[in-house]
Parts: structure tokens; C-alpha cells; sequence
């Protein structure tokens, strides 16, 4: 009963604004949507007949009702688009969008950001009032997006730069297939230590996020940690040595034996060769004398031949410890406040990944120094067998 007098209420409510066609496809429509025994409940709401009703619903099933004299505009009525009054505009949004285009190097959207807002105040000096909604429409059409710097200019390539990669592959092969070690090395970016802000997001209660210092000042902070790390390429292993000191030759060497004796000797114990992959440059540099200097003292302490291959100059993030280990890390403690050198060592050694990697982190509390010389003598007296290829990229310390 209740649903025959919401049918009528409505109907009385509509019918003064309905012509008999109207009437007939609002009756339709509510017919159609009751299912079993709509029309009857319709025809008996309404007081129309089930034959006009059934007449509705044949017009609401047949798109051949729909004609231009059902049409309660006339065919291009209403407000037509900027864009069909001045078809000229697409063209000059797309050259005021490329200035360079115009060759107009004064042109404000070089020292500008390329709103929609802004390109829409800029089309206001050429006498075009649109929209940004109308901009953003013209641009979507040809091909524009918005769109973030990328980084993919390494500087000047080295001609050799491919076969080096194809060097450094072959070579990590032929170390797994012998199962000898393969390990990426680098130092992780200096972290500041103490309740500064961390970047990233993670979830707290509304209003409850963790508050941190406004200032990045050393003055505030307990010091710096130099996060050096030590990828096992096979096993999918990190060792993260967290220096209190400088980033030195010392440094970096006195992490890796540290995760020989860690870690690496029970993994290889029958092994008496070991390949460092390292980038060019920093404390690891492949013209730095101390790093060889370091290698030749662990190559005898150890009694294994070392071998080190370099990428090349500007290739660092091809180094797989920077996607493999130092990515997991920093998305590991995203928005946690790195306040003391111990939480830094829980958080790193705390990293793992659904592919298996797992972390082991102490804290090196040892003093380096910077400015460390080594002599042409005492480079001599270093047993260092250089590579055919690349011999400044490549090379072997033997004990």
C-alpha cells in the first residue's frame, strides 16, 4: 500500500509540469523499476491505463522515439565552446606553452610555472578569456601531462661505459660460478643525529605526529652517522657498518672487514678470492691511494686475492647496493626521527623485504682521520695487478 502512495505523491507532484508523452514515460519508468506487476501497481497509483503505460515502456525500449521533435532546445542552442568561437586558441596555447617555440625568450612563462592558471592569465593578454579547465582540455588533447624533472643526464659518457658494465657482469659471474664472494660497496648520505625531521610518511593517530626540532643545526645534533654499506650480491645479504667519524679509505676497508669476519667467512669459508664492485669516486675512489693501500693490508690479513671493479664516472646509481639495500633502508625508516645512533642501528638492521633481504648493523666507534698521504714508495710496495681493460677501473691485490 505504501508504495502505490509513494508512486502518487510523486505523480501529483510532477504532472503539472508534464505534457502527455511525459506523463506516459514517468509512469514507464516507474512501472520498470517495481518489475512484477509494475504496471498494475502504476495504472492503479495514477489512474492511467495499463495500455498507455505499456505504450511508455515500448517508447523507453526503442530509441527510434528519440527525435528532434522531442527536442525541448533547438539543435545548437545554448552557450558554444571557446574553442568552436576561436578555433585559433588550441593553436596558441600550444606555442605559449613552448616558448621557445615563439622564439620569445622574454616571454613571463620562462620565469614562471606552467599552470593552467597561469597559461590562462596568459592567453589573456592575446584577448582570449578562457578557462583553465578549457586549457587543461586543449593540452590533455595533444599529448601534454603534467610532468616531474628526470634524471637521466649522467654528464659526458665515457666511451666505454657499456663495456665496462658488460666487464663488471662477466666478471660478478665468474666469481658466483666459482662461488667466491661478490660484494656492492658505498657509503649511504651522512645523517644528522637527533630529534630532527626525517623525510617521509607513516601512520600515527590525527594530530599525533611526532614533533621535531624546526632547525637542522650540527650544533643540536649528537653528531653525524656515515652509513657505509656492504651488499652480498648472491645471497641477498646487507651489512651496514654506522661510522661515528669521517668517511675515509680507512673507513670504508675497516667495513668491509668487518663483514668478512661477520658475516662473509661462514658464508665462504673455502673461498681465497673476493670481488669488490664499487662507484668511482668517494672514499672507495678508483684513484684513491689509501683505498689500495687499505685493500693490500686486508688481502694479507685475510690471505685472499681481492679484485675491485669501478662504475664508471657519473654511473653511481647503477651500483646495486643503492637499489638493493640503501632504497629499503630509507623507506624503512621514512618519518621516524633518527635521534640516537643506537635507533639508527635497530632501524637499519631492521630491514627486510619480501624477497628475502635481510640487514645486520653495528655501530663502528673507531676515529678516522682525513688527509691521510701515501707516498710513491709506499704505493710501489702495493702488489696491485691491473686489468687489460680499464686497468684504472679493474684491477686485482693480491696478498
Amino acid at each position: 500500500m505504501k508504495k502505490i502512495t509513494d508512486i502518487q505523491k510523486r505523480f501529483d507532484l510532477a504532472k503539472s509540469f508534464l505534457n502527455e508523452k511525459s506523463k506516459r514515460l514517468l509512469c514507464a519508468v516507474e512501472a520498470k523499476i517495481i518489475g512484477r506487476r509494475g504496471i498494475a501497481i502504476v495504472a492503479k497509483a495514477t489512474k492511467m491505463s495499463r495500455t498507455t503505460i505499456s505504450k511508455g515502456i515500448n517508447e523507453l525500449d526503442s530509441i527510434k522515439d528519440i527525435s528532434e521533435e522531442s527536442r525541448i532546445r533547438k539543435k545548437g542552442g545554448g552557450r558554444k565552446k571557446a574553442i568552436e568561437i576561436s578555433p585559433e586558441i588550441e593553436k596558441i596555447v600550444l606555442e605559449i606553452i613552448e616558448p621557445t617555440v615563439r622564439g620569445e625568450p622574454e616571454s613571463s612563462l620562462l620565469w614562471t610555472t606552467k599552470s593552467l592558471r597561469n597559461l590562462s592569465a596568459e592567453l589573456k593578454t592575446f584577448g582570449y578569456n578562457v578557462s583553465h579547465t578549457v586549457i587543461g582540455n586543449i593540452l590533455k588533447a595533444n599529448d601534454f601531462s603534467l610532468q616531474a624533472n628526470r634524471k637521466t643526464d649522467e654528464g659526458g659518457n665515457n666511451p666505454d661505459r657499456d663495456a665496462q658494465f658488460n666487464y663488471i657482469h662477466n666478471k660478478t659471474t665468474e666469481f658466483q660460478q666459482k662461488f667466491n664472494p661478490v660484494i656492492s660497496v658505498d657509503a649511504k648520505k651522512k645523517e644528522l643525529v637527533g630529534n630532527f625531521k626525517n623525510e617521509g610518511r607513516e601512520w600515527h593517530k590525527k594530530d599525533n605526529a611526532p614533533k621535531v626540532k624546526v632547525y637542522d643545526f650540527l650544533s643540536d645534533a649528537e653528531g653525524k652517522a656515515t652509513p657505509y654499506g656492504v651488499y652480498d650480491i648472491t645471497n641477498n645479504l646487507g651489512w651496514v657498518n654506522v661510522g661515528i667519524s669521517k668517511d675515509t679509505s680507512e673507513f670504508a676497508v675497516q667495513s668491509i672487514r668487518n663483514w668478512w669476519y661477520n658475516m662473509g667467512i661462514e658464508l665462504y669459508k673455502n673461498s681465497k678470492e673476493l670481488l669488490i664492485v664499487a662507484d668511482g669516486g668517494g672514499s672507495n675512489g678508483s684513484r684513491v691511494r689509501l683505498w689500495k693501500k687499505e685493500l693490500q693490508n686486508l688481502a694479507i690479513e685475510t690471505g685472499m686475492k681481492i679484485s675491485v671493479c669501478h662504475f664508471p664516472p657519473g654511473t653511481s646509481k647503477w651500483n646495486k647496493i643503492e637499489h638493493r639495500l640503501f632504497s629499503y633502508i630509507t623507506k624503512n625508516w621514512r618519518g621516524k626521527p633518527l635521534v640516537s645512533y643506537e635507533v639508527i642501528v635497530k632501524l637499519i638492521a631492521s630491514t627486510k623485504t619480501c624477497k628475502g633481504l635481510k640487514v645486520n648493523c653495528e655501530i663502528d666507534k673507531n676515529k678516522y682521520e682525513i688527509g691521510i698521504k701515501v707516498s710513491d714508495k709506499e704505493f710501489k710496495k702495493i702488489n696491485l695487478i691491473r686489468s687489460d681493460f680499464h686497468g684504472d677501473w679493474n684491477y686485482s691485490i693480491n696478498p
